[in-house]
Parts: C-alpha cells; sequence; structure tokens
C-alpha cells in the first residue's frame, strides 16, 4: 500500500507545474476578457458621446436658421 503512495508522489511536481500552468492559461483568459469588455464599453461611450455632439450642433444649426428667418 505505501508502494502505491511513493508511486504517486513521484508523479507530485509534474502536477505542480500543470496546476500552475493551467492557473496561468486561467488568469490570462479572464484578464483578456476583461480588457475586451473595457475597450467594448470605452468605444461605446465614445459613440454616444459624438452622437450627442452631433445633435447638439444640429439643435445650433436649427436654432441659427431659425433667428436668420426671423
Amino acid at each position: 500500500m505505501m508502494e502505491i503512495i511513493w508511486k504517486a508522489l513521484d508523479n507530485f511536481p509534474l502536477l505542480m507545474y500543470i496546476l500552475a500552468a493551467k492557473t496561468m492559461l486561467l488568469c490570462l483568459a479572464f484578464a483578456g476578457a476583461k480588457i475586451y469588455q473595457s475597450k467594448r464599453i470605452e468605444a461605446k461611450l465614445k459613440r454616444e458621446q459624438e452622437e450627442k455632439l452631433k445633435r447638439l450642433a444640429e439643435e445650433a444649426e436649427k436654432d441659427e436658421n431659425y433667428k436668420k428667418e426671423d
């Protein structure tokens, strides 16, 4: 019985390396997802700001045209 336990412990360093590699891959995957998500949100906010500025410019132009007509 003790021989089986020692044979299992022979592979312990390899198992720890595999666990460390798996952990690193998961961390990198989550970091990549977080970066992708933040860039997507940033692009959405930028687009909304551009639309808002465009709307304000159109309203200002309409106001100028209205004043010119008077």
